[in-house]
């Protein structure tokens, strides 16, 4: 049974940082893509970063890129997410997601059928 277990969330000030992690169980995790996304109420849910476990390449939405860092540590089978220079709009709960995509970090969210709780973000200005 895949699992994906999202921890590290919370409440932090703008331009505090916070990391997120997103362990993994179930599946081969080097033949899978891992992304998180983000959705508020009412809104789409998109992504914002995801990485390939195989060859490690990633990406990053173009409204995170130089502030969040995506990066993978194999051996625990865990994601994480490096959140800097938070702002009130990153303010959201983020997911975490799976995909079975080797060698790729395409982040469309209809490839990704597996899908964490979600863990909530809130940034105060």
């Amino acid at each position: 049974e895949v699992q994906l277990v999202e921890s590290g969330g919370g409440l932090v000030q703008a331009g505090g940082s916070l990391r997120l992690s997103c362990a993994a169980s179930g599946f081969t995790f080097d033949d899978y893509a891992i992304g998180w996304f983000r959705q508020a109420p009412g809104k789409e849910r998109e992504g914002v970063s995801c990485i390939s476990s195989n060859d490690g390449s990633t990406y990053n939405a173009d409204s995170v890129k130089g502030r969040f860092t995506i990066s993978s540590d194999n051996a625990k089978n865990t994601v994480y997410l490096q959140m800097n220079s938070l702002k009130p709009e990153d303010t959201d709960v983020y997911y975490c997601a799976a995909a079975p995509q080797y060698g790729s970090s395409w982040c469309g969210k209809h490839e990704y059928p597996y899908w964490g709780q979600g863990t909530q973000v809130t940034v105060s200005s």
